[in-house]
């Protein structure tokens, strides 16, 4: 060997390349938040709205690059001395789950356009968003618990900010300050089960924590245990299952409208995509040990959010959002239904969870931007505010009567049918009897409220009292993006709708 060649041989075993198409779309949306935050300082406060513009180009862009990664797995960041073990995968798995986050954040993007030109500072509100939504991207792709708890920080201390982002507004900084403290609590505990982990099998990638739980000596096995069920609440708090979902209704409500949004699309998707990848990659050992414990989690948290939202009435003058807000907990319980059934089942079934997270993507997005367009003329946004909606937003009101008959499973809202039946057949082919007769009395509480509100929008205007002068509003004109933002998810919700089995093809996940 030549001394030229001599410093090549000792670097070659610890350099690797990278993979940057598999890596891009997270990529894209973190370089993108650091140009906007730069490019904040330089551009006149009239044309803060083209940051929005960069903002909504540059998510559009990332979902555009996962078109290449179709096909064939993709890894990097792989070890060494073990190529076939690395923390950042690119499978099926993670790009539909990336197309979610990324999509959800550009229907989210949409609607917030109008607001940063109103009341958010628009370079922090853009970049927060983008980083976040960046974090949210390369969690589906963690293949170890330090990058897995990193991604889930960087999508989480971003949206606390955005949460209390409306300076001088004392619920945002309230509801701020619960998220907050709620969750480095949660991310506390979660921290303290991945050293208990560590300290039992040796290692942080999931495919080598699964292969070393048999392993465990005698004397350590409680040990896993407790750091399997501690590792388990940062993600179900981030699901908001029941009891880590206190923070939900009061945090939803106080922030801004679109984050509220963001956070009940997008957090999901952070919190079920990482509970899937610790329970069924590293942990499968213990299947006895989460599986009941999701299960019960799924039915508490359907129940708890159902019967809440039951008790959001248009004559008590409650919150829209309150209602999406208790609604979004219900729904996440069904979302846990098939990670449950996983640990029964001998196959593993997570496709059911991601085609349901899908549906509910689309559908609640599509109600939360018709949300966002009332609240343009109706501050306080109450449910009884939607009364005769039909009257004077015929379209509009159509469009979010057919988003609560997706949430409900009711036709014309198919697609919500057919995910609900994915998932209460997942439950019944595991042998969770109990749990599918949970879910279907869930089911059916869940009619009233999304039926109730439903009907609120076909009724007649209330009559003004007579000698009061009828001073009718002029009826402002929808922003284009808002409009757009309703369109693009009334189209998928009709297109899932007339065709249920492309949702649940694009999501047939397996990760092994």
């Amino acid at each position: 060997m030549t001394l030229a060649a001599a410093p090549q041989a000792l670097v070659a075993p610890v350099v690797q390349s990278v993979d940057w198409l598999a890596i891009a779309p997270p990529t894209i949306a973190a370089v993108a938040a650091l140009l906007i935050l730069v490019a904040d300082l330089f551009v006149a406060e009239r044309r803060k709205v083209l940051l929005g513009y960069a903002a909504i180009a540059s998510l559009a862009v990332a979902v555009v690059s996962l078109l290449p990664l179709r096909g064939a797995d993709r890894a990097t960041f792989c070890l060494t001395t073990a190529p076939d073990v690395c923390s950042y995968t690119a499978d099926r798995f993670t790009l539909v789950i990336q197309f979610l986050v990324l999509g959800g954040a550009l229907v989210t993007a949409l609607i917030s356009v109008t607001e940063t030109r109103r009341r958010l500072p628009a370079g922090e509100y853009w970049f927060l968003l983008l980083s976040s939504a960046a974090g949210a991207a390369l969690l589906p792709a963690a293949r170890d618990l330090a990058t897995l708890v990193v991604a889930l920080e960087v999508a989480s201390l971003p949206a606390f900010a955005l949460v209390g982002l409306r300076r001088g507004n004392r619920m945002s900084s309230e509801a701020a300050l619960k998220f907050f403290l709620s969750s480095v609590t949660a991310t506390a505990v979660m921290l303290l089960g991945v050293s208990f982990v560590y300290a039992t099998t040796g290692t942080l990638h999931l495919t080598r924590i699964a292969s070393r739980m048999d392993e465990v000596p005698g004397q350590l096995d409680t040990l896993a245990q407790v750091g399997v069920v501690l590792t388990l609440v940062g993600f179900a708090f981030k699901t908001a299952a029941v009891p880590f979902h206190f923070w939900v209704p009061d945090t939803y409500v106080g922030a801004p409208l679109p984050v509220a949004a963001y956070l009940s699309v997008i957090g999901k998707a952070v919190g079920f995509s990482g509970l899937i990848l610790v329970t069924v990659i590293a942990f499968p050992a213990h299947a006895d040990l989460w599986g009941p414990a999701v299960a019960v989690l799924a039915a508490l948290t359907m129940t708890a959010g159902n019967v809440a939202a039951v008790r959001q009435s248009p004559t008590r003058a409650n919150s829209a959002v309150r209602l999406l807000a208790w609604s979004s907990v219900g729904q996440a319980g069904y979302i846990l239904v098939p990670i449950a059934a996983a640990a029964w089942s001998g196959d593993v079934r997570i496709g059911s969870t991601v085609a349901y997270a899908l549906m509910y993507a689309v559908v609640n997005l599509g109600a939360f931007a018709v949300v966002a367009l009332v609240a343009r003329t109706e501050p306080r946004n109450r449910i009884a505010d939607y009364r005769g909606l039909y009257a004077t937003r015929p379209v509009t009101a159509l469009a979010l009567a057919f988003f609560l008959l997706c949430l409900a499973g009711l036709p014309p809202g198919v697609i919500g049918l057919f995910a609900k039946v994915t998932v209460f057949s997942a439950a019944v082919d595991a042998g969770l009897g109990w749990l599918a007769v949970v879910m279907g009395v869930n089911v059916v509480i869940a009619l009233y409220y999304y039926l109730q509100w439903t009907a609120q929008l076909f009724r007649a205007p209330e009559e003004a009292p007579e000698g009061a002068a009828e001073a009718v509003p002029p009826r402002r004109p929808a922003p284009a993006l808002v409009t757009a933002a309703i369109a693009l998810t009334a189209a998928g919700g009709v297109l899932l709708s007339g065709w249920p089995q492309l949702v649940l093809r694009f999501a047939a996940v397996d990760l092994f």
